[in-house]
């Protein structure tokens, strides 16, 4: 698993597919929380850090495609 201090607030999120899923809000334990911005209904959503594969040059590459990605994600 990466180190989660590697992620850093504002950073793109794409799925395994180079799809933008995302925009890092913070990483909240075990759970990248997303910016509201990017959410449909105006809720913080959140990816579990299991699913990164790594971060490179800022952004936060996973390991699941964005489709797939984004029906793994939790609300709040």
């Amino acid at each position: 698993m990466v180190d989660a201090s590697q992620i850093q607030e504002h950073a793109n999120i794409i799925g395994a597919d180079g799809v933008h899923v995302g925009t890092v809000d913070k990483v909240d334990g075990h759970r990248i929380k997303l910016t509201k911005k990017d959410s449909g209904d105006g809720h913080h959503h959140y990816i579990s850090m299991g699913l990164v594969a790594e971060v490179e040059d800022g952004t936060v590459r996973l390991s699941a495609n964005s489709d797939v990605a984004v029906t793994m994600e939790e609300s709040k």
